[in-house]
């Protein structure tokens, strides 16, 4: 039976960071991967998805700079565009598989294809086409993801009703869509399909507005752009049905105040959340905890000592990012000594929509449900000479602090052209637990977005290049308390 210091099962995001982190420690790997290395991450979720709204918003912004160059709408070929996806999912599939090849020679790591099943705490069966094989670990970490959530009373073929997984199989646009969810991955495809100008997109929202823990004046830009480029918003709705007739996808909406509405469209995107990968994956004589999310950890450990779990698997947030963090946090767990227990405090996040939203933090929400008091600025993207020079002055940015003299971040959104770049320099003054007075001083290049984050702190501390009481519809300077706004003055 082969021996490893750490078996990790599942080869996506978290689980190839945890072994790659085991690799510094000088310990024997194993990594098992049931189906493609990179997971959900590359093949059919965040890679994907993302190349799919980079393509789409290009398609979009030629679109609007037509008559500056008296050009007619070029025509968006649905297989190129697919390539293209396939090219980009295959070139970091190749680097990942790559970079393992080459530190084989260490004798340090294994990879293998096939299902795993935990016999022991440790011990695994691996399953492969036509093969069995049992192994040993001192340790192992659960890595295995997360799958599209399904509902019962949905007929999903992944033809005429698709799931994220299913969106490869499509052929041709679309003339029309509906899509039920509107969370953050239902409104990033309903940003991509009405992005390219050929498919009628519907969006099911069962409340009064899309992205319900957002701010709402992130989600009236977001709604904003997205019903002037043709989206259907039905809001205050309830799915009643959703059948397949003759081909195309009926389904009938009840709205708050009673009334029924019956539309038929050519496909579906069932958006509702993912469920974690963990069905049948160990023996009854395992005693792992679960929860109503997950697999129930502390700091990435289970309830059985020597397994760990991070990722999509678990109850903590489920993002790329985040999953690595704790593939590598399990690891140091295990073989080191960290400094620092994980925090999700400072988790930066993108929203790939119209346009993007990057955020950090709290947002006003959040910090309002925990009775917060808070200081916040807002400064819009006109002020900023970077978006002028982009003729693309849509956004805002919007910092919030403690509403106390140290007035440290609290959280941060950005909304418009490049909002994911001015981000870190925030991420890590949360992490500090550090006021804003760093992030004023520190000298931005120029013309950048991050020059509008550097004017926001200016803003807090009384000593902005703008003044608020000045330019009122383009900055705002205001504290919260007992649910109350008002303004700061200096």
């Amino acid at each position: 039976m082969e021996k490893y210091d750490l078996i990790v099962i599942g080869a996506g995001p978290s689980g190839y960071a945890a072994a790659m982190r085991a690799l510094d420690f000088k310990k024997k790997v194993l990594l098992i991967e049931k189906q493609t290395i990179g997971g959900a991450g590359v093949s059919n979720g965040a890679l994907s998805s993302k190349t799919w709204w980079e393509i789409s918003r290009d398609v979009h912004l030629v679109s609007r700079h037509l008559s500056r160059f008296n050009l007619e709408m070029p025509n968006a070929d649905f297989q190129e565009i697919k390539r293209e996806v396939q090219k980009a999912v295959d070139e970091r599939k190749s680097m990942l598989l790559e970079n393992i090849e080459s530190l084989k020679e260490s004798h340090l790591i294994d990879y293998k294809l096939g299902a795993a099943h935990i016999l022991t705490e440790h011990e695994v069966q691996i399953l492969g086409q036509g093969s069995e094989e049992i192994v040993y670990g001192e340790n192992i970490i659960i890595a295995t993801g997360s799958r599209p959530r399904k509902l019962p009373n949905i007929p999903i073929d992944e033809e005429h009703i698709l799931t994220s997984d299913g969106i490869e199989k499509l052929e041709e646009f679309p003339e029309s869509m509906v899509i039920l969810g509107a969370g953050v991955i239902g409104c990033e495809f309903a940003t991509i399909f009405s992005g390219f100008g050929k498919t009628k997109v519907h969006l099911i929202d069962k409340g009064d507005h899309i992205l319900p823990f957002e701010d709402s004046d992130v989600v009236s830009v977001i709604e904003r752009n997205m019903e002037n480029n043709g989206v259907h918003i039905h809001r205050n709705s309830q799915l009643v049905r959703m059948e397949i007739v003759r081909g195309r996808v009926e389904y009938e909406l009840e709205y708050t105040d009673g009334s029924n509405e019956v539309f038929n469209v050519e496909k579906a995107l069932v958006s509702v959340g993912r469920v974690p990968n963990f069905d049948n994956l160990w023996s009854n004589n395992i005693h792992i905890n679960l929860n109503q999310r997950g697999i129930d950890d502390d700091q990435t450990q289970t309830s059985e000592s020597n397994i760990y779990a991070v990722g999509d698997v678990t109850a903590d947030i489920a993002l790329v990012n985040v999953g690595e963090l704790e593939g590598r946090f399990a690891v140091e767990r295990i073989f080191g000594n960290p400094q620092r227990t994980l925090m999700y405090e400072n988790i930066s996040t993108i929203m790939f929509l119209n346009p993007e939203v990057a955020g950090v933090g709290l947002n006003e929400k959040q910090a309002i449900e925990k009775g917060i008091s808070y200081k916040v600025v807002t400064l819009d993207y006109r002020c900023i000479s970077r978006a002028i020079a982009k003729r693309n002055t849509q956004g805002f940015i919007k910092l919030l602090v403690t509403n106390d003299s140290e007035m440290k971040v609290l959280g941060m959104r950005v909304v418009g052209n490049q909002a994911s770049s001015a981000i870190q320099a925030v991420a890590l003054l949360i992490s500090m637990n550090k006021g804003i007075e760093e992030l004023a001083e520190c000298v931005h290049p120029h013309p950048s977005i991050t020059e509008g984050v550097q004017e926001c702190a200016r803003m807090l501390m009384g000593t902005s290049l703008f003044k608020p009481e000045a330019l009122k519809g383009h900055l705002s300077a205001k504290v919260h308390v007992n649910g109350e706004y008002e303004d700061i003055l200096y």
